[in-house]
This record gives C-alpha cells, structure tokens and sequence, in this order.
C-alpha cells in the first residue's frame, strides 16, 4: 500500500488520518481531544502489533508513536515501519517520556529509526496541533501533486495516441486533406492545453 494507492486518479485527494499509538487508554484519550480540532480522521492502536494492522487497512499520513511500549516498543515499530515499502515514507513522531528529549541516546536512536521529531510527555496542546497540522498539510499537498501529475500524464498518453494516428494516416497514404488537417489541429490546441497557453 503506498501512501496514496487507495485512491482513483479521477478522485480528488482527501484527508488521510492520523494514527495514535500508545499502550495507555488515558493517552490515547488525550490525543484524540487535542487532535479532534483538525477534523481528520483519528485511528487508534494500543501497541506496534496493531499499529502495523491497522496501516495495512487505513489510509494514514502520520503515525504519534509512544516509545516505551511493552512488547514491540516504539523503536522496533518505527524501524518495522521503515523497512516495509508500503509505509517507508510514513511520517512517525516519537511520544516520549519528559526524560527522553534530553537523553540524547534516545534522541539519536529515534532519528535514526527515521523518526521525524520529539513531543514529550506530557505534551503541549497547542505545539501537537501546531505539529500534526504541518505534516497533515504536507501530506494533502503531496497527494494533490500526484493526483495533478496523474492528469498529466493521461494527457500526454492521448496526445501520443492522436499523434500516431496522424502518422499512421499520413504513412497509409491517407490523402483526405481535410481531415488532416482537422486531426492536426486538434493535436495543436492539445499541445497548447499542455503548455497552458
């Protein structure tokens, strides 16, 4: 699954959630009203097991993902998450412990599972919000681009087909004159749509 495989290119980019990871349930809660303001859609999972079940069916655009978990921590699951095609370019943004930003071990072992940035424990409303809203933006406009490059390409893909069937004519023998230049000319005013003239 990559981040916007879901979607048909005729449809027009919508919010992708967020994923909140994290083994307590009063966390989760806390996230989930903070986060509710964006109107995105919120999933939830309570350890990286599940976390990587519900990437497998939910389209997401950012993960929140508590470090200390028991079982597969949020180290191993961001390393999971990275290593795996579908999600490898998946934001994640480690929850940690007041201790953990200033311990830089931790700090540096984040980064280099691919994490994208800290929010310690216990967090900043407004600096979360402020934080999820960049990155969920980001996303949207990624998402638009690729709908934008996809419209693109299905004209240059008709425009290459009207193209050989002019030359196709043209080698045939063709001597209907007016239909070439009928053909011709709407092959001109789809060259001067794709420049934006």
């Amino acid at each position: 699954m990559s981040r916007g495989s879901r979607r048909g290119a005729d449809r027009p980019p919508h919010d992708a959630g967020v994923l909140l990871v994290d083994d307590m349930e009063d966390n989760l809660v806390a996230l989930e009203a903070v986060l509710s303001t964006l109107h995105v859609p919120l999933a939830r999972a309570a350890s990286g097991a599940e976390a990587v079940t519900v990437l497998e069916r939910e389209e997401i655009a950012l993960v929140l993902l508590d470090v200390a978990m028991p079982g597969m921590d949020g180290f191993e699951t961001a390393r999971c998450l990275k290593g795996s095609d579908p999600t490898k370019d998946l934001p994640v943004i480690f929850l940690t412990g007041p201790h953990a930003t200033r311990e830089s071990g931790l700090s540096l072992r984040g980064y280099a599972t691919g994490t994208v940035d800290y929010v310690p424990k216990p967090f900043d409303p407004w600096v979360l919000r402020t934080k999820v809203s960049v990155f969920l933006d980001l996303d949207r406009k990624s998402r638009r681009l690729c709908q934008l490059l996809t419209e693109e390409q299905h004209r240059l893909d008709d425009f290459a087909r009207r193209l050989e069937a002019v030359e196709t004519h043209l080698a045939d023998g063709g001597t209907d004159t007016a239909r070439l230049a009928r053909d011709v000319g709407h092959l001109a005013d789809t060259l001067n749509e794709l420049r934006g003239v």
